[in-house]
């Protein structure tokens, strides 16, 4: 058993933490900005609440991350009363928040300096692979710090990865959002035609899911996107952010990202709609207007 502080209670943060505390059999310390979300937490798994990043992290031997994004990252690990002042040497942070590979490698760099590690470590699966703790997770960072964080981490992943050094877990990740786009798209794409053509989709893709355009947003998204349902995972504003972070990336390093670039300006058309909340698989309702 580790102590463990666990800072932003979300929709992943929140069954993340609990699963750190209930699988894990770990000693687990919350902090969230709205304090209220922090005590039902406490209410419901036990373990503690910290009223700063700060609080949460002291002598803890690994502390957690899951925010926003990278202002919020800085915030709660060098803000006013952030963790990075608070931890212990010889201790571990470990960022689950979708952010850039710059901000990793500085945190990176200053964890080193306060003699502790620090590990990037975005995660897939959206709030059902959190809530089942059944989370892919991307790690950057040195072999020795990951050896020491994986099997704390296990406790709601089915897949842990060393992807390379800090910020390799980020570029990875953004690698993931990347593909996902591109393959929504098409999906949409299909079942719209599919529909236009008289077509029964779930024959259709009963069919296809069998050979070489299977995915798991096919097998997992068809049904209710056939249904014009959106609400199942992963909102749009979520994706957009993400996005940006790898179009930002792509300008830095060259990479040729047209098809991206084009997804995110459709994404920006279902928020235009009304659907900042909806999930990524609404692409097929900005078809279908």
């Amino acid at each position: 058993m580790a102590t463990v502080a666990f800072l932003g209670l979300g929709v992943m943060g929140y069954p993340m933490a609990a699963h750190l505390k209930n699988k894990g059999g770990h000693d687990v310390t919350v902090y969230n900005r709205t304090t209220a979300k922090a005590e039902k937490w406490v209410g419901e798994h036990g373990g503690a609440f910290g009223k700063t990043p700060a609080e949460a992290a002291a002598d803890k031997d690994f502390v957690f991350a899951c925010v926003g994004n990278d202002d919020d990252l800085r915030s709660v690990t060098l803000g006013d009363d952030g963790a990075f002042a608070a931890m212990k040497k010889g201790s571990v942070f470990i960022d689950n928040t979708t952010a850039s590979a710059e901000v990793a490698r500085e945190l990176s760099a200053e964890a080193e300096l306060r003699g502790f590690g620090f590990l990037d470590a975005p995660v897939s699966g959206g709030q059902a692979g959190a809530e089942n703790g059944q989370l892919t997770v991307m790690v950057g960072g040195d072999q020795a710090t990951f050896d020491k964080s994986k099997d704390v981490i296990a406790a709601y992943a089915k897949m842990v990865g060393l992807m390379g050094p800090a910020g390799a877990g980020q570029l990875t990740k953004m690698i993931n959002q990347i593909c996902i786009a591109g393959l929504v798209q098409g999906l949409a794409e299909g079942i719209h035609f599919g529909k236009k053509a008289g077509l029964d989709i779930e024959k259709v893709v009963d069919v296809i899911s069998k050979g070489a355009a299977g995915s798991w947003q096919m097998e997992n998204r068809h049904k209710t996107m056939n249904q014009g349902k959106y609400d199942f995972g992963f909102a749009v504003d979520w994706m957009r952010k993400d996005l940006g972070i790898c179009l930002a990336e792509a300008s830095r390093n060259g990479a040729k990202l047209p098809v991206t670039a084009l997804v995110d300006q459709f994404y920006k058309d279902v928020q235009d709609m009304g659907g900042k909340r909806w999930d990524t698989s609404s692409l097929l309702a900005r078809l279908e207007k």
